[in-house]
């Protein structure tokens, strides 16, 4: 079968900041009411938001009961819109190798003040409903703090499901890197964006990036991305959580027309 056609497909979401996760969540509910279900592909990736939507998508989690998220518990650090900058910084400097960035990135990840890591997983707990991996194809995507190596865990890493969803959306100084096995690990997105090459081999990869402008969209035979009205509910800070119903709702108003693009390839 040529790509594109249609046969197995796979499913690929991206980073997107709490905003964008709301935004995943509330798409998936409405290709689930329009009669396109995305537990269907094989495999889901996912990376940082879309880690945490992609899990909530395998495990089968009720959609609807992350519509709203309950209040915070417990006092909040101050995110400091400082960090990401340098962490940008350091990305995009032409002396450095990515592994050498990365572990450079790592090191701030380590000293920001940042929600607590265990913080940080009991979310990722609550939002994908269960703890335990589902039998379907998942795979989580995250960066090694120390060698700046990326990382891609599935139901045979022997990783909780919430471990590896956390440390996969572990932004440096909004949640701490997560330990895992004695290593710590934080944001999957510092691995390379979305992540597209984990779907090679299936006839037709469904890419879904929050963050449309950090992409040029390639490894994708059908791409979703947020619409206008959609990046103004997001608003200009993506860890606004106050904002999550309504990222939630935006990507509820735009699954019809997601689901027509996703029916010429599945």
């Amino acid at each position: 079968m040529e790509r594109g056609q249609r046969g197995n497909w796979a499913l690929v979401l991206g980073p997107g900041g709490p905003v964008g996760t709301a935004w995943l969540a509330g798409l998936a509910a409405g290709l689930r009411e329009a009669g396109v279900d995305p537990a269907a592909a094989e495999p889901i990736a996912g990376t940082s938001a879309g880690a945490i939507a992609g899990a909530m998508i395998a495990a089968g989690r009720d959609l609807a009961a992350v519509a709203e998220l309950p209040p915070p518990g417990g006092p909040r650090p101050a995110a400091d819109p400082s960090v990401m900058e340098r962490v940008f910084g350091l990305l995009r400097d032409p002396a450095l190798a990515p592994d050498e960035a990365r572990r450079r990135v790592g090191g701030l990840a380590m000293e920001a003040t940042a929600l607590p890591a265990e913080w940080h997983r009991e979310r990722m707990r609550f939002l994908v409903g269960t703890d335990d991996w589902p039998d379907r194809p998942l795979l989580i995507t995250g960066v090694d703090v120390a060698s700046g190596e990326p990382v891609v865990w599935d139901r045979t890493s022997g990783v909780p499901l919430s471990a590896a969803v956390a440390a996969s959306s572990a932004a440096p100084g909004y949640a701490r890197p997560v330990e895992i096995g004695g290593r710590f690990y934080m944001d999957g997105a510092f691995g390379g964006g979305s992540w597209p090459w984990l779907a090679e081999g299936a006839d037709a990869v469904v890419l879904i990036e929050p963050f449309a402008h950090m992409s040029d969209g390639s490894g994708g035979d059908v791409r979703i991305v947020p619409d206008e009205a959609a990046l103004e509910a997001f608003g200009g800070d993506v860890g606004d959580v106050t904002r999550w119903s309504r990222c939630y709702r935006a990507g509820v108003r735009q699954a019809p027309e997601a689901a027509r693009l996703l029916a010429t390839v599945t």
